[in-house]
């Protein structure tokens, strides 16, 4: 993109930071898209899950449901509390969000299209969605409210928790891949399986973890079974109960833009990324970028299938899950794969 601004008759310098600009912009604004009508799906799913209807009247069959409610939070006033600290109280929702934004910097879309193409991206997604939890610790504590307190507390404790074991889980696939890049890992399962299937998840040393991650991703990002962090038969709504108007619109938006980070990030490590389900000739006449779309709704399904139908959790389950089952398990798995890898010559 930047040779393509510089024929415009731009210096290098202003080619790439143009080149730069747009390939935010061309991230950003389709994922806050996205976000909007995943939000639709989501209740559709719940909806069709409950034998109900779902958002039926603004727009044809209720499409528009998602930008109405934005245009109404837009126009609502935003109220801050007398006590609360007011700098930190709204600074919290922008980093909540700017952060989701971030760690889609290095997921490959298809075949050379990603926005930047770092030998370490799998280490910047995991110190980036590790950033997340100060958005919400901020704001529970600039409420200078209990119950906001209370649930920045648990997040930011479940957040630690589960981090721990999908930070071991990444060493494995790793391990196996031999790279950090993300698109390298998406490239080393190209027929990994009986020759042709394009796909980690279907080998059976990995296949535990692919799982474990997929629980994992729900427990990150505070979906349910895991939404301690905003039980509203406890804690109201959690870290948010403040807030209104943009500002809890920016934290709604900020979730959802994480689900699909988790949703992309199990695709991308287990899955296949951007390549067809098997390594057959005809499926790469469609695009990649189709393919990871597809799989991303896909993984999608399966989270808003969970929080449909699964109960919450009680909070010292959802730690003994974290620290007595997930973390030994995905620990040992990392000796387990890093022998293999090393009795099969892999190293060599």
């Amino acid at each position: 993109m930047t040779s393509f601004f510089q024929n415009l008759g731009m210096s290098y310098e202003a080619a790439w930071f143009t080149a730069t600009i747009a390939g935010i912009l061309l991230i950003a604004l389709p994922l806050m898209l996205a976000v909007a009508l995943i939000i639709y799906a989501e209740r559709k799913l719940w909806a069709a899950f409950a034998l109900r209807r779902g958002p039926n009247v603004v727009g044809p069959f209720g499409i528009l449901q998602s930008f109405a409610d934005g245009l109404k939070v837009f126009l609502q006033e935003t109220i801050i509390p007398s006590a609360s600290n007011r700098g930190l109280f709204l600074i919290a929702p922008i980093i909540t969000f700017t952060v989701a934004l971030m760690a889609w910097a290095v997921i490959p879309f298809a075949d050379g299209v990603v926005l930047s193409n770092i030998n370490v991206g799998l280490l910047y997604i995991l110190a980036i969605s590790s950033l997340g939890v100060y958005g919400v610790v901020i704001a529970g504590w600039a409420s200078n409210s209990k119950y906001p307190f209370y649930s920045a507390m648990r997040a930011a404790a479940q957040m630690i928790s589960y981090e721990v074991s999908i930070g071991f889980i990444l060493i494995c696939v790793v391990l196996w891949a031999g790279t950090f890049n993300v698109g390298g890992i998406v490239e080393g399962q190209r027929s990994h399986i009986f020759g042709f299937i394009n796909a980690y998840a279907f080998n059976p040393l990995l296949f535990p973890i692919a799982v474990m991650f997929l629980i994992s991703s729900m427990a990150e990002t505070a979906r349910a079974p895991f939404d301690l962090t905003e039980a509203e038969s406890e804690l109201v709504a959690g870290y948010q109960t403040e807030y209104s108007s943009m500002a809890f619109a920016l934290f709604w938006l900020g979730e959802y833009a994480n689900v699909l980070l988790m949703c992309a990030l199990n695709v991308i490590l287990f899955w296949g990324g951007y390549l067809p389900p098997v390594d057959w000739a005809p499926l790469y006449a469609v695009p990649g970028i189709i393919w990871f779309f597809a799989k991303i709704l896909l993984m999608f399904f399966i989270f808003a299938w969970v929080k449909a139908t699964v109960p919450r959790y009680r909070y010292d389950q959802l730690m003994r899950l974290g620290w007595k089952v997930f973390l030994p398990i995905s620990l040992f798995w990392v000796f387990l794969v890093s022998g293999y890898l090393m009795f099969t010559g892999h190293f060599a």
